[in-house]
């Protein structure tokens, strides 16, 4: 059976284990970083792997590359790990494997992507430092988007996660909620929550964001920063005007990643031609680095009647009931 999981062990003997891991497991993670749908835990002496076959063995060959490098040399490097993969880097290895798995979930089952829509918006993040992805509700944009910043995170690509949101409320108003600002927010912000207690432990989640590593708040607060060696999501996108938009674009710093999303169905700003979300799509799509991706009703992940939900109100929407 081609997608069975099985488990293996592999023992170092006669040699130190940092000497092939590196300190921290820093050599193993950048090797682990080839094999997304591999599990690795290093306990030890010994290596558990828990995958298909072709992967644990393709594993097993490459760490032996490495153990007879370390024999020549006084210390491995990341660098190391990229060579004995013939140059060939982690990213391209994973475009490369459509049904790849993202990151895992905090019950263990795989995020990955469910439909081809998904997939590009995958290979664009690997191919672009800037995605805008566009659609209706229940496409799974926002939660792709997280699943990507979670992987960087924990792969060392990025040092930290900000995950934003203009502060428009959608039919409430912020002011009538109890509470100080963060009280307010919170509800509003939850999806974002959500989606990362998906994706980490609760107790690991809360340390990230005390420690800013995470962190989410309205698009406001981005204004003035420079944005550093981070995956920067900005979601609802649909409810920010052209300055606002402007605004958190030009935020990007080195070595970061930028994913927009937004539905242009669902404007929540008193003049709906206000929102600059499809105007900055047309303004940038001919800029290189720059990916747009467009979902359809067909894309829709959630209960099979969402479709058919948005469908109804679309159809309601241009009779103009």
């Amino acid at each position: 059976m081609s997608g069975q999981r099985i488990k293996h062990t592999i023992t170092l003997e006669a040699i130190d284990p940092v000497d092939i891991l590196g300190p921290g497991n820093r050599i193993l993670e950048a090797l682990c970083s080839y094999f997304p749908d591999l599990k690795v835990v290093a306990r030890g002496n010994d290596i558990i792997l828990e995958g298909s076959r072709q992967d644990i063995d393709t594993f097993s060959s490459k760490l032996d590359m490495l153990t007879e490098r370390k024999l020549h040399k006084m210390n491995l490097t990341p660098y190391d790990v990229e060579d004995v993969f013939g140059g060939e880097s982690p990213n391209e290895r994973f475009r490369l494997t459509g049904d790849a798995t993202i990151v895992y979930g905090i019950d263990g089952k795989p995020i990955k992507a469910r439909n081809r829509t998904q997939q590009e918006m995958v290979t664009a993040y690997f191919e672009n430092d800037l995605v805008f992805a566009v659609g209706p509700a229940g496409t799974g944009k926002t939660y792709i988007a997280i699943a990507l910043a979670v992987r960087a995170l924990k792969n060392r690509e990025v040092r930290r996660i900000i995950l934003t949101r203009p502060a428009v409320e959608a039919g409430e108003r912020l002011g009538f909620l109890p509470g100080d600002l963060k009280d307010k927010l919170d509800p509003y912000l939850q999806p974002l929550y959500d989606a990362l207690g998906d994706m980490i432990p609760p107790r690991r989640l809360q340390e990230f964001m005390s420690d800013g590593i995470i962190q989410i708040a309205p698009l406001a607060y981005m204004r003035g920063r420079t944005l550093d060696k981070a995956c920067v999501i900005l979601d609802e996108a649909q409810n920010t005007n052209m300055g606002q938009l402007k605004m958190f674009l030009t935020r990007m710093g080195s070595d970061a990643k930028f994913i927009v999303t937004g539905d242009a169905s669902q404007v929540d700003l008193p003049h709906k031609e206000d929102s600059g979300l499809l105007k900055g799509i047309e303004l940038t799509k001919d800029i290189k680095g720059i990916a747009s991706i467009f979902f359809r009703k067909e894309d829709i992940v959630r209960h099979p009647l969402v479709s058919k939900i948005v469908h109804a109100f679309d159809s309601a929407e241009k009779k103009g009931i």
